[in-house]
């Protein structure tokens, strides 16, 4: 019996010290564990801080980059209204000038055509007026005519000339602004 018990004992001690050497991985393998997901945890927490930043970062510079079209978008409309004001003032004294141009030439032509008209009237009122008695009736008076038909012709040369006169009212207001020529640059002879 004392060699069963010695057997027994031995196999006591044998699953004793299994149970501690089990007891001895259990421990080292949730130590390790713990290790694991600890470093794990801080492996997260960089990643999540990392995506942050990475976020944060690219939210600036979209922003940043709006601000700068925002900058640019303004500063194209100012160009543009400014542009604007220009060719509107360009147009405006343009206008002016025509206006001015149309004026002076409609008033030369009034002066032209009153200074015709006056001429004509002038004309038939010497025609109209009593003739001293001619002495002779020699050739130049037979080709002056009558009164009557110097009369005619003075009143023909005044229709003329007021018609004249509304002709040249109606182009000067129709006309467009005179153009300038284009520069021409002189032509080189072969021989020069």
């Amino acid at each position: 019996m004392s060699t069963e018990k010695g057997l027994l004992a031995k196999i006591g001690d044998a699953v004793d010290a299994a149970r501690e050497k089990v007891q001895d991985v259990g421990t080292s393998l949730v130590k390790s564990a713990e290790g694991a997901a600890t470093k794990a945890k801080r492996k997260v927490e960089r990643a999540a801080a990392d995506v942050g930043r990475k976020a944060r970062a690219a939210k600036t510079k979209v922003k940043r980059k709006a601000q700068a079209a925002e900058v640019e978008v303004g500063k194209a409309l100012v160009k543009a209204r400014r542009s604007v004001v220009r060719k509107a003032r360009a147009a405006e004294s343009g206008a002016e000038q025509a206006y001015g141009k149309a004026t002076r030439t409609v008033k030369r032509k009034v002066r032209g055509v009153a200074a015709k008209a006056k001429t004509a009237a002038g004309k038939v009122e010497r025609a109209m007026a009593p003739k001293k008695a001619a002495a002779k009736r020699g050739a130049k008076a037979a080709k002056r005519g009558t009164a009557a038909s110097t009369l005619r012709k003075g009143a023909a040369r005044v229709g003329k000339a007021a018609k004249q006169a509304g002709t040249a009212v109606r182009k000067a207001v129709k006309a467009p602004p005179a153009r300038r020529p284009a520069k021409r640059t002189a032509k080189r002879t072969a021989g020069a």
